[in-house]
């Protein structure tokens, strides 16, 4: 089978990208496979980051494709789709994460179609985290353009059966991300990173961004002992300066340690190898790719009831779940953690790891 891949790859950087990456590998290894990649993935006014190109920091491993789509130019998707359909592929797949792509994508899906190419969208999230009033109409408009749609959890097929009852969804978790390499030996990892070797370690990881929660976990931290610290690692998707006071102000600021900028891939074995638990406090959420991280590095979970992180935390056994959004929920939760003993959870994890696999979900989905 051609499959044509239309979505964002390298020189992009981003989780949304490695995902693509992966899939387009798992594709290629019994089908032949081409990536289309945004000559404009975002204007750089709307974008929240710093850049959102990989840089030499980054040693992100390049993936060939052809770019054409810019997503706020309608003259370049109707080329797009022009190019794909003399490629002559036999199904073209899509990534679905934000509404913001939904006309670019809708329009180059609905050409293809009337060709007789059939559509298969990957949705990350049907409705955003933090969403607008545009939001659901867009989605709507591109999904009633596919061919069938594929969900990762409850919660997103629960969203787009609200948006469009007669999709064709078929559903599969998230693969775990297999390409950060070994683990690190533990204590040399919490020197490195200016940590107490021996005190037990939180990590929170990934975009800092209000629907995460971090605010709820630092005020977690004042609830627990002298025994615990922090680690916040990630890029600050608007002003860190409330998460600095919040710091400041909760009696424990000596043992939070803050990386607040994006994170290489080179750097995330040395953060998830310093840590016994990677907390998950949001007061939304899907799925989560840092769960697929996490469960590489064998790394246990405590998170919020939100989305479908019960499903795919709780309900296999590699962590524990928050009773509700809140600090002292969240602080309980890893309090139950340590006393159930964070080891207890790594055979579920492993039995986990065999089954959720690139390779099983590029099956799924085609």
């Amino acid at each position: 089978m051609r499959i044509a891949f239309l979505s964002v790859f390298y020189p992009y950087r981003g989780g949304i990208a490695q995902f693509n990456a992966h899939l387009l590998e798992a594709m290629g290894r019994d089908h032949e496979v081409r990536a289309f990649n945004f000559t404009r993935q975002y204007p750089d006014f709307l974008f929240p980051g710093k850049t959102q190109y990989v840089t030499p920091e980054d040693k992100a491993v390049p993936v060939e494709s052809t770019r054409l789509l810019d997503s706020i130019n309608p003259f370049t998707w109707r080329k797009t789709a022009r190019e794909i359909l003399r490629w002559k592929p036999d199904v073209v797949v899509f990534s679905y994460w934000m509404s913001f792509f939904a006309p670019a994508l809708g329009r180059v899906a609905a050409r293809l179609r009337r060709h007789g190419v059939k559509i298969v969208t990957v949705v990350h999230n049907a409705i955003p985290h933090e969403p607008k009033f545009f939001d659901k109409p867009l989605a709507r408009w591109l999904f009633q353009k596919c061919d069938r749609l594929v969900s990762m959890c409850d919660a997103v097929t629960s969203d787009i059966r609200s948006l469009y009852p007669d999709a064709d969804i078929v559903q599969y978790p998230h693969p775990v991300y297999d390409h950060f390499g070994a683990k690190e030996n533990k204590t040399a990892a919490q020197q490195a990173l200016g940590l107490v070797p021996g005190l037990s370690t939180l990590l929170f990881f990934g975009l800092i961004r209000d629907y995460k929660g971090l605010d709820l976990l630092i005020d977690a931290m004042s609830q627990l002992g002298p025994e615990y610290q922090l680690l916040i690692a990630g890029e600050s998707y608007g002003s860190f300066e409330r998460y600095q006071a919040q710091i400041e102000a909760s009696g424990c600021a000596d043992r939070i340690k803050v990386l607040n900028r994006y994170i290489a891939d080179d750097e995330v074995p040395r953060l998830f190898s310093a840590a016994d638990v990677c907390v998950l406090p949001y007061r939304g959420a899907t799925q989560s790719g840092i769960t697929a991280i996490a469960l590489h590095f064998e790394v246990p979970l405590v998170a919020t009831p939100v989305g479908g992180l019960a499903e795919s935390i709780e309900q296999p056994g590699i962590g524990v779940m928050a009773h509700d959004v809140s600090a002292g929920a969240i602080a309980e939760a890893i309090r139950t953690l340590y006393a159930t003993g964070p080891d207890t959870f790594r055979e579920n994890i492993r039995k986990v790891k065999a089954t959720q696999t690139w390779p099983a979900f590029a099956r799924k989905v085609l």
